[in-house]
Formats: structure tokens, sequence, C-alpha cells
């Protein structure tokens, strides 16, 4: 046999696209080599889409689009490919709308919010600078001594709140007497009644009769007083639910909101009715910032000191700077008010108003950070109490309602808990229920202001109950942002309004004519 010769390989014309319209750039489209750019071979992704390259770059080559070099070579785009891509450069302009459209959806806007805090900063620098070359340094830390002392050797503030504990045991002996049966439950609510009346009672007889009580010795005892109010009250309700499950013959308290009785993992002995009524359970309940009482509180396991001193820290930096924009921002702007509101000058009145609400409004959130994230977390770590959530987010109100709901969790809580439910059990509405929050709300904040000033004009009170039809409205005809921005309003301008017309008032009540 002749052995023939090996066959040559079959060659089928292949179809090229040229990139660069000479002889250097043709490239075959089924992955193969092809020669250009000085001869040296290009490989190119074999399932390439039209939209990975780009459309013409100054010599006129095309370039492909991709992010990770370590792709497998894969093909150019087919003939259709490439009228496409033509197509693609003939046009430039796709539906779309403009980023501060609300139809954008964009939604990044932090740079804007920059920008409001250095406008800010900048604004309220001028007028600091301002207040320092016009009244110089007002700050006098032995002046604010003088606002809780007017007698170095006189102390009725601090006397008065010592005098409280006698309330606080009041309250232990008559639930003692309650758990072993030796006093009927209508004779319990009675001497509940009448010790909690008299600790409404007994701090206004002694603001209003001993003349060395300061104003604010006088607004600290009766917010001490309002607490421990609050907190008896719990302690009272809470207890006497547990003697109704007691005497309904259930032999383990069920999970509740008045007597968890779920075992603490932190190895904490679980307590149940009536072995919490001890001294140390009583006092433990006083001192942690919650008003709600209940048998097992949430314990964290240890106390955190570097956290408590970076809140000891916080409250005495914040502390010392209220002090200071009150002294030196705060009080010149209110004297210079007192004119204008005495000539009845609408003009000047509303510019003196629009004044003090910066500063105003400036001492507000430093006091809320100082006192509900400072000062009640430093007690909570000292005291071990797990439970953290003082407040929520308020700044995000786009009602009134939500906002009273969220800025105070504490007051929040008791308000849900010991007044609001009960009404809503008892079968009266929701409307009548939350106005009459309002109203208890508008008692406490006339109570806390009025009698330390020694005078009553019911200006706290009216305000607060302004909230209601207030709060209709935002909740009717507003919503979202703009909803949001009637709370802001409200926060900025209502308060110095309150302050101008106290302040007014304890001006002419007591030195005749405004300073």
């Amino acid at each position: 046999m002749v052995d023939r010769a090996p066959r040559e390989p079959i060659r089928r014309r292949r179809r090229t696209t040229i990139s660069d319209g000479g002889t250097n750039g043709v490239t075959n489209v089924n992955g193969g080599k092809a020669h250009g750019d000085g001869g040296k071979p290009q490989a190119y992704p074999a399932n390439v889409k039209t939209d990975e390259f780009s459309k013409h770059t100054s010599n006129g080559k095309l370039e492909k689009k991709t992010q990770d070099p370590s792709l497998p070579a894969r093909g150019l785009p087919r003939e259709g490919s490439q009228v496409k891509d033509i197509s693609d450069r003939l046009s430039c302009h796709i539906m779309q709308e403009s980023l501060l459209s609300s139809a954008s959806g964009y939604s990044n806007y932090r740079g804007i919010l920059n920008w409001c805090v250095v406008m800010l900063v900048l604004s309220n620098a001028r007028l600091f600078l301002e207040n320092l070359i016009k009244y110089g340094i007002l700050v006098d830390p032995i002046q604010v001594v003088s606002l809780f002392l007017k007698d170095p050797y006189s102390w009725p503030a601090a006397c008065l709140i010592i005098v409280s504990n006698v309330f606080i045991i009041a309250t232990f002996h008559t639930e003692r007497r309650l758990a072993v049966g030796s006093i009927s439950e209508s004779t319990g609510l009675m001497l509940h009644g009448l010790n909690l009346a008299v600790i409404l009672v007994f701090p206004v007889a002694i603001v209003l009769t001993v003349t060395s009580l300061t104003p604010v010795g006088g607004v600290f005892s009766l917010s001490v007083y309002t607490i421990l109010f609050m907190k008896m009250y719990s302690y009272k309700d809470t207890n006497r639910w547990c003697r109704e499950i007691r005497q309904a013959k259930v032999r383990r308290l069920t999970r509740s909101n008045s007597c968890p009785s779920v075992a603490r993992s932190n190895g904490k002995a679980h307590v149940s009715y009536p072995g919490n009524l001890t001294y140390r359970d009583m006092y433990y309940f006083v001192f942690i910032p919650t008003l709600c009482y209940e048998l097992n509180f949430p314990r964290s396991p240890r106390i955190r000191k570097r956290f408590l001193m970076r809140r000891l820290f916080e409250m005495l930096f914040f502390m010392q700077l209220l002090v200071g924009l009150i002294q030196q921002w705060m009080v010149p702007t209110v004297q210079n008010s007192m004119k204008p509101f005495q000539e009845m000058d609408f003009s000047r009145m509303v510019e003196r108003l629009l004044k003090l609400a910066v500063p105003n409004h400036l001492i507000w959130l430093i006091f809320f950070y100082w006192f509900f994230h400072s000062s009640m977390n430093f007690v909570a770590e000292l005291m071990q109490f797990g439970d953290r959530e003082f407040y929520r987010d308020w700044w995000n109100s786009e009602t009134v309602t939500y906002f009273w709901a969220n800025w105070n969790i504490p007051v929040h809580k008791w308000c849900l808990r010991h007044f609001y439910k009960p009404m809503l059990r008892k079968g009266v509405n929701k409307f009548m229920a939350q106005t009459a929050v309002f109203l208890a709300s508008a008692f406490f904040h006339e109570y806390l202001v009025s009698i330390p000033l020694r005078m009553f004009r019911l200006w706290a009170f009216s305000g607060m109950m302004a909230q209601v039809p207030l709060a209709w409205f935002v909740g009717r005809f507003l919503n979202g942002n703009y909803g949001n921005a009637a709370v802001w309003m409200s926060l900025i301008i209502g308060q110095p309004v309150a302050v101008l017309m106290y302040v007014h008032d304890y001006y002419v009540i007591h030195y005749g004519t405004p300073a």
C-alpha cells in the first residue's frame, strides 16, 4: 500500500470587523487571534456585549470596558451589536428626573446637611462674638451658688428632699399591711390617696412660706416630689395587681408588664410577691431612672467603669456649658426684651423673640442630652439598671403626639401604664383619654413653674393644652417633612414665648416695672 500524504485542514472564510479603518485592527469574531498594534495578538471575551465597549476614543478605536483584567478571553460583538453601538453614539439623553426632584428617588443629601451645620456654627459664632463685645464676660460660678442658697447656713431645699423619706416609708408600710391582710383594700386605698396628696401639697406649702427658698431651689425640690409622687403611685398600683393575681390563686406569676416572672440570665434570684416588700427593693426603685415599678427589673451584669466615667465627664462638662450659656447669652437677651413687651412694640417684640429662640433652643437641646443621656445613663450604670431606653427618635417626629410619646420615655411609660390604659379599660374614648393625659401634663408643668416663682399666670398650662389642637391640625393637614418642620417650629418658637411671659410677669410682680 502506498502511504498517502496527510490532508491539509479545510480553511473557511471568516468574517471580520475593522476597528481602525486599516489593516492594523482585524479581529476574529469567534475568539481567534487578530494582529493589530504592531502585530501583537489581542484577545477579547467570547460573550462580550455591546455595552461593554466605549463609543469612541480620539483615534477611533473601540475600547473594552473591563473592570477585572483576569476575565477569560471573549470575542467582539457581531455586526448587529456594532450597529447598536453606533446608534448609542448618536444619542446622549435618556428619560430621567433632576436630583432635587422627589420623583428622582435620590436621598443622599449629606453634603447639604454638612453645609447647614457649618452655616449654623458660623451664624451662632457671630452672635456669640457680638454678645462678648457688647456685654463682656458675664459667667460667674459663684453667682450660681446664690441661685440655690440665699444663706450659706440655711439649706431649705435639701432639708425638704430629706423629709421625703417619710412618704416613702409610709407607702412601704401601707403595702406591707395590705400584703398580710391586716388592713382592707379600701383602707389601703384611702391611706395611699392621703399619702399621695400630701406628697404634692406639702412641698407647695414649704416653698410658699419659707422665704429663704430660692426659685431654683423650689424647682429642684418640687421636681423631686413630682418624681416621688409618680413612683409611689406606680408602686401602689403594681403591688395591687400582684395581690389580685394571688387572690385568683395563681401559683406562678405570669409574665406581664406589672409582674414579670422570667428568671434573669445573670443569675439574679427571681422575686415573687410579697417577697419584694423590702427596704432594699423599695429604695432601689426610688433611685433608678424609671417611674414604673416591677418586681424584677432587668439588671446589667456589671458596672462598666469607662462608660461610667465618660457619662460623669459629660455631666460635669455640659452642666458648666449650660450655666455659661444661660449667664452669658440668655439673661442679657431676656433683660433686653422687657421694654418692648412693656411698650407693646410688636415689631421689636418679634425681633426679641426670634433673638431669644436661638439660645433658648440650644440650651434646651444641651439640657436634653445632659439629663436624658448623660445623667440617666450614669445613674442606671451605677445601679446596674438594664433598661436604657430613656428616649427614642423624637427628632424625626412628623406629628406632635409622636414627639410627646418619644422624647421622655419614662414619663410616657408611666402615663400609658397608669393613666391612659386604665381610662380606656373604663370605657373612655381614645381622644378624651389623650386629652386627659395632656391635662395632667399641663398641671405638672404649671406646678413646677408657678409655685417656685410664687405667681400664677397659667402660661405653661396654656402652652401644654395648646398642644391638643396643634396635634390635631398637624396630624390632619401636615405629614412627612412638613409635619416634622411644624414640630420643630413649635419647639423653637413656643418655649421662648413662655419664658418671656414668665420673666416679664415676674419682674412686674416683684419689682414693679420690667428691667
